[in-house]
């Protein structure tokens, strides 16, 4: 009997009936809590990931548009500097005969595009350039290839 209760104290003080350290239900505790841990963290950086990518996304659709704002803004003023210049022209140009006509010619079709650049801007070229080749497509087509073997072969050289 001496020898049953000197197993029993054995076993108490050296762990193997409850110990932490070898109960698999504790261990498998632990290694789920962790894992719920680092799910828990990887959610909330991959919210916070989404709210960097959306604030990004937000300030590059502000630049863009800053950027098109400017850029109608820089075709109206190229509109108003070459109707400026059609009036120059035509008051600096000689009036008479085949030089006086071609002067005219010249501030006439200036003077139309700066009103046509100020009234459309750029949205309007891209729109007219658009309808242009529906209406058109082997032209356009023909046009395309012609500039870019033009491009290819001045790359080359």
């Amino acid at each position: 009997m001496a020898n049953s209760t000197q197993k029993d104290r054995t076993s108490s003080t050296t762990g193997h009936s409850g110990g932490m350290g070898n109960n698999p239900s504790s261990t498998t505790g632990a290694a789920g809590a962790a894992l719920e841990h680092g799910k828990e963290m990887a959610g909330s950086a991959a919210e916070a990931s989404k709210g960097v990518a959306g604030n990004v996304m937000e300030k590059a659709g502000e630049a863009a548009s800053y950027v098109g704002r400017k850029a109608e803004d820089a075709t109206s003023s190229v509109g108003s500097g070459m109707r400026s210049l059609a009036d120059t022209i035509r008051d600096k140009g000689p009036h008479e005969g085949f030089l006086g006509g071609a002067t005219s010619a010249v501030a006439d079709t200036l003077a139309s595009g700066g009103r046509y650049l100020e009234r459309h801007g750029l949205s309007g070229i891209g729109e007219d350039m658009t309808s242009l080749i529906r209406r058109n497509p082997i032209p356009a087509i023909l046009i395309g290839f012609g500039l870019g073997f033009m491009m290819a072969r001045a790359t080359r050289s």
